[in-house]
């Protein structure tokens, strides 16, 4: 555990400079999201700067990685899809595509959040070292894929899912109103 106190202590400016504007950013994504307060905009246009924060000192701090390359591999994958899916977000938002804009801020949303189910993930690991005699740098590449990919599968699996139960109550609409007119 000393380990990894000063590991983070070594680089606690950039643990800060990622740490804060993560924070705001997922304070914010309700506003976002929900449309709180009606109308506002200033959510939208504070969101994607930290997003971008968010993502840049993710890649730095991949470098100090506890758990080596399998970790850096985690988030090497997983903040390139937060910033991809933060870009087409705003791509949409820009085009004025709210449904588009909406269901792409929700993945990267849900991608930025996999960080907080990877700390149970870890814990778990933490509370059977005991038996299975794994360190942290054995576990904490794990844990990070346990924990992204959680919430990047449950996020597509629902957005898809509203996606196809929307074809289908527009299928049932469609027949209803053609019926309607025989």
């Amino acid at each position: 555990m000393a380990g990894l106190d000063a590991a983070f202590a070594s680089h606690a400016a950039l643990t800060l400079v990622h740490i804060l504007p993560a924070l705001l950013f997922v304070s914010v994504a309700p506003l976002v999201v929900f449309r709180v307060p009606a109308n506002a905009v200033w959510p939208e246009r504070l969101i994607f700067p930290l997003g971008v924060v968010v993502g840049v000192t993710a890649y730095a701090m991949s470098v100090y990685s506890t758990g080596g390359w399998v970790e850096r591999s985690a988030v090497l994958l997983f903040n390139s899809l937060f910033l991809f899916s933060l870009f087409r977000a705003y791509w949409h938002m820009r085009r004025g595509e709210r449904i588009l804009k909406r269901r792409w801020m929700l993945r990267a949303i849900a991608i930025l959040l996999g960080i907080a189910t990877t700390r149970p993930v870890m814990g778990i690991f933490f509370a059977t070292s005991a038996l299975t005699h794994l360190a942290p740098n054995q576990f904490f590449g794990i844990a990070f894929w346990i924990g992204f990919s959680i919430n990047t599968a449950v996020i597509e699996f629902w957005l898809r899912s509203r996606l196809r139960r929307g074809v289908k109550e527009s299928r049932t609409d469609l027949r209803s109103a053609s019926a309607g007119r025989d």
